[in-house]
């Protein structure tokens, strides 16, 4: 898909947005979760705009969103829960997937929290990983939806304090995410690369009679 169908499809939805509403950000934010690569931050932002120009109502629009943008997320994780057999068999019995997995339970819900608004690039991903390491419905569910929700406020609310300025914004909001999710995987990946590599002082410690 080249970028110039992309920038149709955005026109369209967007299109629609203003003809239908409400559901139409709904329709755009399920199908932008589940993986089409379809930009979601733009159509928050803009819906922002149109919550200004009085075409969308705010308590729609916040309603819609959420809940279209949720079941697509809970579908994308079913993806990662269904692929959990097969990658049970492959790697189930291997230290690094069952440290993998225990990180996840730790820590995943601050991951899925902040990929849902922050570091977006990688919200799919995250998806998918939640569900493949078993991480409990209900609780990815709650950060989802807490993630999801703080994502529509605050772009959203960009989008309605900039007006008609809401194309620029967005742009410079999807860069931003970007840049930020590249340096957390780049940071992931230095740390588990320093995590593997025992530590081996130059110096023995000196044993103190005292």
């Amino acid at each position: 898909m080249t970028l110039s169908d992309l920038s149709n499809i955005s026109d369209l939805f967007l299109s629609w947005v203003l003809i239908y509403g409400a559901s139409m950000l709904a329709l755009a934010l399920f199908v932008g979760a589940l993986g089409v690569p379809v930009p979601g931050t733009l159509f928050v932002v803009a819906a922002g705009a149109f919550v200004r120009q009085e075409v969308l109502g705010i308590s729609d629009t916040l309603l819609f969103g959420l809940v279209g943008v949720v079941i697509g997320d809970v579908l994308s994780y079913s993806i990662g829960r269904l692929a959990r057999v097969w990658l049970q068999k492959r790697f189930g019995q291997s230290k690094t997937w069952q440290q993998a997995e225990n990180t996840f339970q730790e820590r995943g819900g601050v991951a899925v929290y902040l990929s849902r608004w922050l570091l977006t690039p990688i919200a799919i991903p995250v998806n998918w990983v939640a569900g493949s390491s078993g991480y409990a419905v209900s609780r990815f569910i709650m950060y989802d939806a807490a993630g999801e929700l703080t994502w529509l406020l605050v772009f959203g609310g960009l989008g309605y304090a900039f007006g008609s300025q809401w194309e620029v914004i967005s742009e410079f909001v999807s860069d931003f995410s970007g840049l930020l999710a590249g340096v957390a995987v780049f940071g992931v990946g230095v740390y588990l690369l320093l995590k593997k590599r025992p530590f081996s002082p130059v110096l023995k410690p000196v044993i103190s009679n005292r």
